[in-house]
């Protein structure tokens, strides 16, 4: 199960069935769940916590120091849930001091090749970041949201729940749910109607969210106004609750 020419720490603690492949590096503080798969070649730098059943590829770096400047070496951790799948030349750097110390990845995320997560993330399940998509520093992802190939966010942007965000778009503002963004400088082009299709929402959520999305990026209405309008005259529910709360909690501004 563990290659003998890996390399790894006296101090990491592997649990049980985890997979080494040849070449691979695992250092010091670096805990991993049973059943992870390690690649050849793939680098797991200390302070990082690993869950169970991810598999790792081969040339994959996972946990090294974030590329921020003010880094001064301090203790801190990229934590990793459970089922992910991290592929080939991915990059997933730890936290800073002064993002809280933590990158944090959920559970059944797919990073595909060259892709990249930079220092203080914060990543939801079931996200998707093709390949060589890039997450500055700061930037928070929601569930479910997907990243075409390409495609880039500025720091300390939010990406809402089963957002799309197309391949080469820049993202400098946030994300709402449930909405496609494309372009450099990306804009919503419409709701992720195939993608809530296919995850289950209902007809009448899907009304909900389309009268939502209409008096948000279809009106002339500012957007405190355009809230006021969703709470008093839409039905509530928590695809809209999860809307509307994205909404009020903005400070970068959102895209339009």
């Amino acid at each position: 199960m563990i290659h003998a020419t890996a390399q790894i720490h006296p101090q990491a603690e592997l649990g049980e069935k985890v997979q080494v492949g040849p070449f691979a590096v695992i250092g010091e503080h670096v805990r991993i769940g049973s059943g992870t798969k390690i690649g050849a070649h793939a680098v797991i730098d200390d302070y990082t916590e690993i869950g169970r059943d991810n598999h790792i590829y081969q040339f994959a770096s996972v946990g090294a120091e974030p590329q921020d400047l003010k880094f001064g070496g301090e203790v801190s951790w990229l934590r990793i849930g459970d089922r992910n799948r991290i592929r080939e030349f991915a990059t997933l750097h730890r936290g800073t001091a002064d993002g809280g110390g933590e990158t944090r990845i959920g559970d059944d995320c797919l990073f595909m090749a060259y892709s990249h997560v930079a220092h203080d993330c914060q990543v939801g399940n079931h996200v998707i970041l093709a390949n060589a998509a890039t997450l500055a520093g700061h930037v928070l992802v929601e569930d479910f949201a997907i990243f075409g190939g390409l495609s880039a966010v500025h720091q300390f942007t939010r990406v809402g729940a089963h957002a799309m965000i197309s391949g080469g778009s820049m993202i400098t503002q946030d994300i709402v749910p449930y909405a496609i963004a494309q372009g450099d400088r990306a804009k919503i082009v419409g709701l992720n109607l195939i993608g809530l299709k296919r995850r289950g929402f209902s007809d009448q959520a899907l009304a909900t969210l389309k009268a939502a999305y209409k008096l948000v990026f279809r009106s002339d209405l500012r957007l405190e106004a355009a809230i006021s309008r969703i709470e008093e005259e839409l039905e509530d529910g928590p695809e809209l609750s999860v809307l509307v709360d994205f909404l009020k909690r903005g400070e970068r501004g959102i895209a339009r």
